[in-house]
């Protein structure tokens, strides 16, 4: 039994000893020893509003439940008597070295999670070897995020109404440094989040999109407009914080959020936008959102230097499969020429083992990362990564890999295999 001294006042005489347990206190410090202990605490310290932002999915929430439970379903099949007293994990996206193929997805408004946000971010990316990609609609600027100190980042960009606005963005990204862009091609419209709609999610009026800040905006919808002008934002590019008040009528399904979406993002985006993205700006465009091999073979013609597996964490459109089980059409669909990426339910490096396996070049955490981030700042998204690494190495070392080229399919068993056959040595 733990036993603690408490000093006493003088008039009561010598400290005292006694146990914890006479105290009668609970102590809820416990150590993190998977990645998916964060959530609790995340949960625990963010205010509703913000820990259903992050947390939820669409509709029925089933593709979120399916992105974590379809890894389930997929079993290895181990090779044994391998030296593997070495093992490297190191590996090359878009020409980029880094240390293991566990990188870190576009995730928007960090700095709800904590003060620090995406430089926290960052800097843990940085230190952990590996890709950041910065969401455009982050609460940290792609210079703060430049200037936390070097580091390999792509930047994700939603095609906005105003083509002014999206080159204006980007320009910005490639001045800071930024070296690839992540286009997300999955949201023409906002997914029916019903968690943001029973909060009505706004940004905190203390944060801002730092990313617009600055820009020529143009000529912005009414909606958003009418919300900055009565709102008194000084055109800081907040979302829409609107009520009946404000003079405008928003549908009652939607959220903050959604409204904003509704009005700014580009509904007729079409794969003709994938190239004239690619002649206002030199850096490689990954298409991220894909999901069958009809888009895939698309996207390669479209010019696209690679593909993300995504349904958007499920926050898109539900009863869409996981991207775990999406990932090998989309694999065979792209025949090599263009790496493939998967983001959706990574939560062990189990499940990082699977997705190379199954063809990926590399996988990305979201939640995993926001959650720490709210738990403990740098030092927990530096956690997350350091435990998804030390998963994936041991996971490897278990199955008779070496490097990464040694993952191969028949490192798996899934359930839409045919009957095995033996493969020969």
């Amino acid at each position: 039994m733990t036993q603690i001294w408490l000093q006493m006042p003088a008039c009561l005489g010598k400290p005292i000893r006694i146990t914890l347990g006479q105290l009668k206190v609970s102590v809820k410090k416990m150590e993190i020893t998977n990645v998916s202990e964060y959530e609790a605490i995340a949960k625990e310290k963010l205010p509703k509003m913000v820990y259903d932002y992050y947390a939820s999915g669409a509709e029925d929430q089933w593709t979120l439940k399916e992105n974590r439970n379809a890894f389930s379903r997929i079993l290895f099949r181990p090779r044994i008597l391998i030296d593997v007293s070495k093992i490297d994990m190191t590996t090359t996206v878009l020409g980029f070295k880094i240390s293991m193929p566990i990188m870190i997805a576009p995730s928007a408004m960090q700095k709800m999670a904590h003060p620090e946000g995406e430089n926290a971010t960052a800097r843990a990316a940085s230190a952990a070897g590996t890709i950041m990609i910065l969401s455009s609609w982050a609460t940290s600027s792609v210079e703060e995020v430049a200037s936390t100190g070097p580091g390999i980042r792509f930047f994700q960009l939603y095609v906005h109404k105003d083509r002014n606005v999206v080159a204006q963005l980007v320009r910005r990204a490639e001045r800071a440094g930024f070296k690839a862009i992540a286009l997300t091609v999955d949201t023409p419209r906002l997914g029916r989040r019903e968690a943001d709609i029973k909060n009505r999610f706004t940004l905190p009026p203390f944060l801002t999109l730092k990313n617009f800040e600055g820009l020529d905006l143009g000529k912005m919808d009414k909606v958003s407009d009418i919300c900055l002008i009565n709102l008194n934002f000084n055109y800081r590019f907040t979302l829409p914080v609107c009520s009946p008040n404000d003079g405008i009528i928003l549908q009652t399904d939607d959220s903050g959020l959604a409204s904003y979406v509704a009005g700014q993002v580009d509904r007729s985006l079409s794969w003709k936008d994938v190239k004239w993205l690619q002649t206002i700006t030199s850096l490689p465009i990954l298409v991220k959102g894909v999901l069958t091999a009809e888009d895939t073979r698309l996207a390669v013609q479209a010019g696209a230097a690679g593909i993300i597996v995504s349904n958007h964490g499920a926050r898109q459109l539900d009863y869409v499969p996981a991207t775990i089980m999406a990932l090998e059409e989309v694999v065979k669909a792209a025949q090599g020429r263009v790496p493939v990426f998967l983001d959706g339910g990574v939560r062990r490096g189990t499940d990082v083992f699977k997705a190379l396996a199954l063809g990926a070049s590399g996988i990305f955490i979201g939640r995993p990362v926001v959650f720490s981030l709210a738990a403990e700042g740098e030092a927990g998204v530096r956690k997350v990564l350091q435990m998804l690494r030390d998963e994936f190495e041991l996971t490897m070392a278990l199955t008779g890999c070496r490097s990464l080229k040694e993952i191969t399919r028949n490192h798996i068993v899934t359930d839409w295999d045919h009957p095995r056959v033996v493969p020969r040595l």
